[in-house]
């Protein structure tokens, strides 16, 4: 694929997903068009060889597949695996806070966000509302108001002299959104708010009471191409959105002809341990049935998991050039360097000597360059779902990921040549 246009479809891919949801949503409607067949978790399975499926789990986490031509058992399967989730500020369930005239929202951060950026930003609110409709029905829906709703204005410094010496942020106090003014008597209903969203955005005139909802703020400003020679990309939830695109992308750009998994899910910023998550039974389920339809041998499973092997993609530390003691002198990525692998002595990620060799070997059959990563010595290494999935299925791994800045915060960077080198070795690595 053209690296142009890939970019662009990459930008228009973060702009339409604010959420997990609208981010798998995203990549439904990518793989229908390749011809992706949907399944269904509650159904029989019917699996042909040679076809190409995926199936959803609570809306935000995806499994695609391409069954391929070969025997699984002569040959395994080759994973790619990333996350949908994104650290952010959820909205509580009752989130109205009415201070000094103004309307708030009361939220808690979800994952390790970074809070400062978060502060005199436009924000909006977007994700899935679960309802009962006029009929009794109940139904769920995602929603995006798209525009700038809510926003955390910063203290002045008048009032607050010693800010830019270092000031921890209290949660509960300083995060909630101003989301209105209001004078006299007026009263603000959030679950109104929702309702006539759905009924005039969504056009679910049928609803008629709001039961639940998981929303979360995010960043209205557009990712963009920045740099004098537009050489970074500047974006919110580029950890993991990047790799789940990309992922989707080489899949799709396959051959088909070898067994192929791409496994997005959800939770990894909170520990994965959810039926959406890695430490869920999410993908060991679709490869059970996966095996099942080309053997019924009760060690099947066993034997193709260990001739197969997962590329665990999640964003890497590049060396930041006013922070660079804070990386190992010998193992600093850079940006536009091509994939990162990671390595930690003490399995915080799940590469290994023979992983690394396979996946190098990859890269050197189309001269993709490559970088490598190790944490300080006397730093605490962070982690992500590789070393989980490995644990869980027993199936080699190696953990990579594309150089980035700003990780957690509310807008990421990262580089453009990586988009195009990593897309590439992805698919041929679905290729063999």
């Amino acid at each position: 694929m053209n690296r142009s246009s890939l970019t662009r479809e990459l930008l228009q891919f973060l702009q339409q997903s604010p959420t997990p949801f609208h981010a798998v949503s995203a990549m439904t409607s990518m793989l229908e068009t390749a011809g992706y067949q949907r399944l269904d978790e509650a159904a029989s399975w019917k699996l042909e060889a040679a076809t190409r499926y995926y199936v959803v789990r609570n809306d935000s986490a995806l499994i695609a597949f391409n069954t391929g031509s070969h025997d699984l058992l002569n040959g395994g399967i080759y994973l790619a695996g990333a996350h949908t989730d994104s650290p952010s500020l959820k909205i509580k369930p009752n989130p109205e806070v009415n201070k000094h005239g103004y309307v708030q929202l009361a939220v808690e951060v979800y994952g390790a966000a970074l809070l400062n950026p978060w502060f005199d930003r436009d924000l909006s609110i977007a994700g899935r509302v679960d309802f009962r409709t006029s009929k009794g029905e109940l139904k769920t829906a995602l929603i995006d108001l798209e525009a700038p709703v809510a926003f955390i204005p910063s203290l002045a410094i008048h009032l607050d002299r010693d800010v830019n010496k270092g000031r921890e942020i209290n949660q509960q106090k300083e995060l909630p959104p101003i989301l209105l003014q209001l004078s006299g008597e007026k009263q603000f209903s959030f679950d109104e708010l929702l309702l006539k969203t759905l009924q005039q955005k969504n056009s679910d005139k049928a609803a008629a009471e709001i039961l639940s909802h998981e929303l979360f703020l995010y960043d209205t400003q557009a990712p963009q191409l920045v740099g004098l020679q537009e050489q970074f990309i500047a974006a919110a939830r580029l950890d993991n959105l990047l790799s789940c695109f990309l992922a989707c992308k080489a899949l799709i750009a396959s051959s088909g002809e070898y067994a192929s998994v791409l496994v997005c899910n959800d939770h990894e910023e909170v520990g994965s341990a959810s039926t959406s998550g890695a430490q869920g039974p999410f993908l060991k389920s679709v490869l059970r049935r996966l095996v099942s339809y080309t053997s019924t041998d009760a060690d099947a499973f066993e034997r193709v998991a260990q001739q197969s092997l997962l590329l665990s993609i999640d964003n890497a530390h590049g060396v930041h050039p006013n922070f660079s003691d804070k990386h190992d002198a010998t193992h600093r990525p850079l940006l536009n360097g091509g994939p990162v692998i990671k390595i930690n002595a003490n399995q915080r990620y799940a590469s290994n000597s023979q992983s690394i060799a396979l996946f190098k070997s990859i890269c050197n059959k189309i001269s993709a360059p490559y970088q490598s990563f190790a944490m300080r010595s006397d730093m605490a290494c962070g982690s992500t779902f590789g070393p989980i999935t490995a644990t869980q299925l027993g199936i080699t791994t190696v953990d990579i990921g594309i150089a980035s800045f700003g990780m957690h915060s509310i807008r990421e960077l990262a580089g453009v040549e990586d988009v195009g080198i990593t897309h590439d070795v992805v698919a041929r690595f679905f290729d063999r």
